[in-house]
């Protein structure tokens, strides 16, 4: 009788997280739909540097970007388990349902900011744009050390994939690495106030997060090989 409550409970623990989670999905087309008629029928779906729209669409274009980019996330996280060869997200348990709340509410929180740059023409500040990212960095880079080997998140190289250890260092360093990296982001986007000094920081930021975490594969990778050729 017990284990037939915990289960009971365990299902509806699940069903509860899926209806946030749908609900999170559903809140930019809910935001959309109230800001609908105050919208003209060509809107901005492209800004410069200095936050000047320079393309446009039909309206109906937003009804698929931005607002349907936590639609398409939440899919493509809800179907990785299942085609996932390795079956290794699938160990994750709780944590790849928690990474699937915090890329939700970061697509959807996206979402509602690229609406309202849309709605209102143009975009003044770029800092909250870069701030979200930050966070969405930082934040992914705490469940870095949780993710197993696999082909779809995280840093997947042909030396992560080739060994376990590799991929556990690799994602060792690079959870503290990005976790800096997305607090740097956070507090550099309000202090830095030029559009275009903030994008060059960025990309620069993003370049070296990516590229040593590459690199330290690499070599933890021939350190590996050199040991047991020994």
């Amino acid at each position: 009788m017990r284990q037939k409550k915990l289960k009971t409970n365990k299902i509806m623990k699940n069903i509860f997280k899926q209806i946030i989670l749908l609900v999170l999905v559903a809140s930019p087309y809910i935001y959309l739909y109230f800001i609908w008629q105050q919208l003209p029928d060509r809107v901005p779906t492209h800004f410069n540097f200095q936050g000047v729209a320079d393309a446009w669409s039909g309206k109906t274009f937003l009804l698929f970007i931005p607002t349907g980019l936590s639609a398409f996330i939440y899919l493509i996280m809800l179907a990785l388990p299942y085609i996932d060869p390795k079956k290794k997200i699938s160990d994750m348990g709780e944590k790849y349902t928690s990474l699937r709340f915090v890329f939700t509410v970061f697509f959807s929180m996206l979402s509602f900011y690229l609406l309202y740059v849309t709605k209102a023409g143009s975009i003044k500040n770029m800092s909250l744009l870069f701030a979200l990212i930050g966070i969405m960095l930082a934040v992914f880079g705490n469940y870095f050390q949780a993710v197993r080997p696999n082909y779809f998140i995280g840093v997947r190289t042909p030396w992560t994939l080739e060994s376990e250890q590799v991929w556990k260092k690799t994602h060792h360093l690079a959870g503290r690495l990005w976790m800096a990296g997305g607090i740097l982001i956070i507090l550099l986007s309000f202090i830095i106030s030029n559009n275009l000094a903030l994008v060059i920081v960025f990309t620069s930021l993003i370049a070296v997060m990516a590229l040593i975490p590459i690199v330290f594969s690499y070599i933890e990778f021939k350190k590996e090989k050199k040991v047991h050729n020994l």
